[in-house]
């Protein structure tokens, strides 16, 4: 996890967020042509990278449309996993809003919520081992 400015984009820090031994890397449009990127050139990974909205709206009614727009539902749902965690910190802990305190206050107090939430997660599976 990387804090940066509001105006610094996601791709910019995208290679420090790798760590080199991903097999396959999901994003969505907004990570249209990150294989083009230097940090990623020589990279082993699958990138699979969602479609925008309006190209996938004008997918052909053919079934290489259809086999299209299958392979777009399951980045989706395989995507959709990251959001867990956002929603527990938003309805469980209360985080909606975001008070600019320093970047440095900021990242310490979402990664402490993040670590809460993945132990919110395992609730379940606690029960488990005892």
């Amino acid at each position: 996890m990387v804090c940066t400015a509001a105006n610094v984009h996601e791709l910019n820090t995208a290679a420090e967020r790798a760590h080199g031994g991903e097999r396959v890397i999901y994003g969505d449009s907004g990570h249209i042509g990150i294989e083009k990127r230097d940090a990623f050139k020589d990279c082993g990974a699958e990138m699979r990278i969602a479609m925008k909205p309006g190209q996938r709206r004008v997918l052909a009614d053919t079934p290489e449309g259809k086999l299209h727009e299958l392979v777009e539902c399951a980045k989706a749902h395989f995507r959709a996993k990251v959001e867990h965690p956002f929603r527990i910190i938003k309805c469980q802990y209360g985080f909606r809003k975001v008070y600019y305190r320093g970047i440095k206050k900021n990242d310490l107090k979402r990664k402490m919520l993040f670590a809460l939430a993945n132990l919110w997660m395992t609730r379940k599976y606690r029960s488990c081992l005892t």
